[in-house]
């Protein structure tokens, strides 16, 4: 089965964040991680329930999953046969709480 993968406003804006983040010390750093971090979200089109639980799953009514890539968690949620992308956070973050989430 293939899961369409959406990317949430928020996660969007996370994904900027980190660019402009990481391109402080390097923008070709930060694009390579950028291009990684699309390829990760898309691999999430096949078997997106191997990732774990996050910490975040306890908080809330949906089941939260994390997939690691460079240094931060992608949070996303699996209903029926889409993928949504919640958010990205550095993995030295505190977890969301549901007043963290939008």
């Amino acid at each position: 089965m293939s899961y369409r993968v959406l990317i949430q406003p928020p996660a969007s804006g996370d994904l900027e964040a980190a660019f402009e983040w990481i391109a402080r010390g390097s923008v070709e750093r930060a694009a390579a991680w950028l291009d990684g971090a699309f390829m990760a979200i898309e691999s999430l089109s096949a078997l997106p329930r191997r990732c774990p639980l996050a910490p975040e799953d306890e908080a809330f009514d949906v089941e939260v999953r994390q997939l690691l890539y460079g240094g931060f968690r992608i949070l996303l949620t699996v209903e029926d046969s889409q993928v949504r992308i919640l958010h990205i956070r550095h993995a030295a973050r505190r977890p969301l709480g549901p007043e963290g989430a939008e």
